[in-house]
């Protein structure tokens, strides 16, 4: 294959539409918004609109409360942590950091933090430092041997 026969996937590059551009583009005069309605002119956006009437987002009481500080973790359970060392992407005999974690693929990015949560099984004596966990996972882990520290204090409930 040469330079020159270099070509896309068929269907893979779309040209645009380009409205109101004559009769003959099939697309002219009223560039398929039909004819007056408030939905023909420019600058409009009627997401939500109910035609004058109160709407449902409006009507409906509001709930709870979004604490906007509020910090992320990227959860992973203690099974995949077993099925990673079973598979040999992630070493028991070494600590088991957040990031040899996302080194071996277990977890994309880290956020605020990982966060080990005990569903599933460990059986591998494994030392695990992340930024929080569960109660049961630290237990867990202490049960088939291993440790799992905490490394930051307010995220550990």
């Amino acid at each position: 294959m040469k330079l020159h026969e270099l070509r896309d996937n068929p269907g893979a590059a779309k040209k645009r539409m380009r409205v109101g551009r004559g009769p003959g583009s099939g697309k002219g005069k009223m560039g398929g918004r039909g004819i007056k309605g408030q939905k023909s002119r420019s600058g409009v956006a009627i997401n939500g609109y109910e035609g004058g009437q109160m709407p449902l987002y409006q009507r409906l009481p509001k709930r709870g409360f979004n604490k906007p500080n509020r910090k992320a973790f990227a959860v992973v359970n203690l099974g995949l942590i077993q099925k990673f060392i079973d598979e040999g992407k992630l070493d028991a005999k070494a600590a088991i950091t957040e990031d040899a974690m996302v080194a071996s693929g277990l977890v994309r990015r880290v956020k605020d933090g990982i966060r080990v949560l005990a569903k599933g099984e460990i059986t591998a004596k494994a030392t695990i430092e992340v930024t929080g966990a569960s109660k049961s996972a630290i237990e867990a882990v202490e049960k088939a041997g291993g440790s799992l520290k905490v490394t930051s204090a307010a995220a550990a409930e």
